[in-house]
């Protein structure tokens, strides 16, 4: 969705899509990868969301881009540090701890800015984005991302006239035409969520599954 959208939901508190906790399939999935602590892990529209402080704990230095000010704030005081902050042609820094979060546009970082990180994490990024979106991050995001980078890619496959998104329903072939041409694409769990999500049964949804793929940049 455009910024204004978020900016109104985090503004009103309306962020039903932040967890309260890490989510279960990247504590199962991300040890897989076999990264070494220190690595530096690229989280596109990252909120405030706790998956950080989990990819933190495991040693990793954390980058996200965020749209919205307030969801970076809230996450350094939630944490209780006090973050250096200054401006690039990125966006504005906030830096503490393991985190350097900017609060700028995931479409335009440049190279240079992803250039240290060898890992990628996305949640909420690509099925918070219409159709319209997804192609233009796919190919400025995504493909600014070095070579062997890898990383988790987490969507949700619904009937999308049922409801309207966000979250979106992103199927596997739609992922695949994202982003096989630079990278290696691999689902390695498809799971039935809908007995789960209240919210999505509430709207008439009739199927509802998560799928985690595994996700490698070409040389």
């Amino acid at each position: 969705m455009h910024p204004e959208f978020w900016h109104a939901r985090w503004s009103t508190g309306r962020i039903g899509f932040h967890r309260d906790a890490p989510l279960p399939l990247l504590v199962r999935h991300w040890p897989t990868l076999d990264l070494a602590p220190d690595t530096r892990v690229f989280v596109p529209l990252c909120g405030k969301s706790l998956d950080m402080v989990w990819l933190a704990g495991r040693g990793h230095r954390v980058l996200g881009v965020e749209l919205s000010e307030l969801a970076v704030r809230q996450f350094f005081e939630e944490r209780g540090l006090v973050p250096s902050i200054h401006e690039t042609s990125a966006g504005r820094h906030f830096i503490a701890s393991a985190y350097e979060l900017i609060v700028g546009d995931a479409f335009a970082l440049g190279a240079d800015v992803l250039a240290d990180c060898a890992a990628v994490y996305d949640r909420a990024a690509l099925i918070a984005l219409s159709p319209d979106l997804r192609s233009t991050y796919a190919a400025t995001a995504w493909r600014r991302l070095p070579a062997e980078c890898h990383g988790l890619l987490i969507t949700l496959e619904y009937p999308q006239a049922q409801k309207a998104g966000p979250p979106f329903s992103v199927e596997a072939d739609e992922v695949h035409a994202l982003l096989a041409a630079d990278w290696r694409v691999d689902a390695v769990e498809r799971r039935d969520i809908l007995a789960s999500e209240p919210g999505f049964k509430a709207k008439g949804v009739t199927a509802l599954s998560t799928v985690v793929y595994r996700v490698e940049r070409r040389g």
